[in-house]
């Protein structure tokens, strides 16, 4: 069979069997390629069309069985593809993942790659911090994008920081990222100019229906109890006494943005445009949290 076949009946597998997708990729085919290319060694950009393409390239017995042991893994475990082969990929880089930590994902990852939060920084944004890190990866690329700046990265879990240390150390900045283990922000220093969070944000109700690719990661990085903010009203209620006067806090809060709105209501935030549109992250200024009233 050649590489092209193959994926095209990994997919064809994938899609009979059900699976749940999201943590990387969003169709079976690009499923299929990845898992298919990670098992023969080969880079995920790896063209399978036009000039350079391998999509005929034929794959030998023994290594059609390996895909075809992966493949089964994928579907009979339902665990993510990123806890298979070890590794997820935000804006083109590269992270270690384990189930220690939430297969990275965030939306957050796209602002700090384009450019979408610059108007709110500038030559007073010296100092970061990434809470609730998991992996690391939103502080590694913080990190790459302002490399003036240092970044804490924060967790409460210390398995993940584990997680987010073989990324620290794998793209070199140790010297810049400093590794937090911390109950949201009781154990942060600051202040902050920036603070960026992809919290644990579903609701119970939402936990309750989630397929098994998500029951697979860490409750603890999920679950945001009744109505998702629980985790969120400590949060804002504390985040001003370790912002700097022109800071912003930028938070991801997915598909629960109606809740947001339900627990503050009077909170002035700005929503950021994202690929997911324009309901799932969002900024406010050390200003606006300032002048909020909290229940």
């Amino acid at each position: 069979m050649t590489l092209i076949e193959l994926i095209d009946a990994g997919a064809e597998q994938l899609a009979g069997a059900g699976v749940s997708l999201g943590h990387g990729t969003n169709n079976a085919f690009d499923e299929a390629a990845w898992l298919v290319l990670w098992q023969l060694g080969l880079p995920l950009d790896t063209p399978l069309q036009g000039p350079g393409s391998v999509a005929n390239r034929p794959v030998a017995p023994l290594e059609q069985a390996q895909i075809a042991t992966l493949l089964r893994a994928r579907i009979e475990t339902r665990k993510p593809a990123a806890y298979l082969t070890r590794e997820a990929w935000l804006q083109g880089v590269p992270f270690y993942v384990d189930e220690r930590a939430i297969v990275p994902r965030s939306l957050i990852a796209e602002l700090l790659a384009d450019g979408g939060i610059d108007p709110w920084l500038g030559a007073h944004t010296h100092s970061v911090l990434d809470l609730c890190t998991g992996n690391g990866s939103l502080a590694v690329l913080a990190a790459m994008a302002y490399p003036e700046v240092n970044v804490d990265a924060a967790d409460i879990s210390t398995d993940a920081l584990e997680v987010a240390r073989i990324n620290v150390d794998r793209h070199q900045l140790q010297q810049r990222i400093t590794l937090l283990p911390s109950d949201g922000l009781a154990q942060v220093g600051g202040p902050y100019d920036l603070i960026v969070c992809n919290p644990p944000y579903v609701n119970t109700h939402s936990m309750a229906a989630l397929p098994p690719e998500y029951r697979a990661e860490p409750a603890l990085a999920l679950a945001g109890g009744a109505d998702g903010m629980d985790f969120i009203r400590r949060l804002l209620r504390d985040a001003p006494q370790h912002m700097t006067e022109h800071a912003v806090l930028v938070l991801e809060i997915g598909h629960e943005r109606e809740h947001f709105e339900a627990a503050f209501p009077h909170l002035e935030a700005v929503w950021l445009e994202t690929s997911a549109g324009v309901d799932q992250v969002l900024l406010v200024t050390r200003e606006s949290l300032d002048h909020h009233d909290y229940p």
